[in-house]
């Protein structure tokens, strides 16, 4: 980080211009999209304004590594890059540089490196027994896309945390960050083991899992939801295992008859509502 100057009155960082696409300290941007699951160990790649000013901020739960910048952009996100720690270095490409590295054309001109922090046990994610609260599970979802907008959801709704399944994708892959408008650097989570783990661990904390299905029980608009509330959805077509809708409490979303179909991050925004309202409701009787 030697790179990295500073504005003596600011304490800014100073962009370093880099005309090299094969210089070394660009390597973390190199192939992204062919690195996006594998080969950059401890780090995330951000993409576009409002993620990397997500892991600027004090709301993120990761810290930024650096920054690369479009020249072009450089006048437009003045106000961000003044977020940006001095001693994380921005680096600054012409937009052909910049393609070269990346290997596509990055219309929003900004990218950001981010470092990851181990992922806390179920136990210690989740908030004290006693408290009321929600949290998000995620069985079998390999969508990059459905695992944002489920952590759009779970942040716009005010789930306390997302806990997955091994089977789910990474939340800190590039489209799924950016699909959840930053969301996934914010709401705390847990990945990894099997759905029925994820179950124990969740009941061992004092939730009741809730299974959302178009064959649930309970309507998401009528049901007692349990004050500390798991819920849980399942991939889209399969949705959640027979065996674990067999042996918890479930609820469905009302829908026109002859169709039972939404998107799996539709269906869990409908839901998360119900139960937030709900849990809302019973904390100002």
């Amino acid at each position: 980080m030697c790179d990295v100057g500073q504005h003596a009155a600011t304490g800014r960082s100073v962009p370093v211009p880099v005309s090299d696409a094969d210089d070394p300290r660009l390597a973390p941007y190199r192939a992204v999209r062919d690195r996006d699951l594998a080969g950059r160990p401890g780090r995330f790649v951000a993409e576009g304004t409002v993620v990397v000013r997500t892991l600027l901020s004090d709301r993120c739960r990761f810290r930024p590594d650096s920054i690369l910048i479009a020249a072009h952009r450089l006048d437009a996100e003045a106000d961000l890059l003044a977020a940006a720690p001095p001693d994380v270095p921005v680096y600054v490409a012409g937009r052909e540089v910049l393609d070269a590295v990346v290997g596509f054309s990055i219309h929003r001109g900004l990218l950001a490196i981010g470092i990851r922090v181990p992922e806390p046990a179920v136990a210690a994610l989740l908030p004290p027994p006693g408290r009321p609260a929600l949290v998000l599970g995620l069985v079998g979802i390999a969508n990059h896309d459905n695992v944002g907008g489920l952590f759009r959801n779970a942040a716009a709704f005010g789930a306390d945390a997302v806990v997955l399944d091994g089977a789910s994708c990474d939340p800190l892959y590039r489209k799924a960050i950016r699909v959840s408008v930053g969301a996934a650097l914010t709401v705390p989570f847990r990945r990894g083991g099997s759905e029925d783990a994820m179950v124990a661990d969740l009941v061992a904390a004092g939730f009741e899992p809730v299974a959302l299905g178009p064959r649930g029980e309970a309507r998401v608009d009528r049901m007692a939801w349990p004050s500390r509330t798991a819920l849980l959805v399942g991939a889209e077509g399969p949705g959640l295992p027979a065996a674990l809708l067999g042996r918890l409490r479930s609820a469905r979303i009302a829908m026109a008859p002859g169709f039972d179909s939404l998107n799996v991050a539709t269906a869990a925004g409908i839901a998360l509502h119900a139960a937030r309202s709900a849990l809302a409701d019973a904390a100002a009787d």
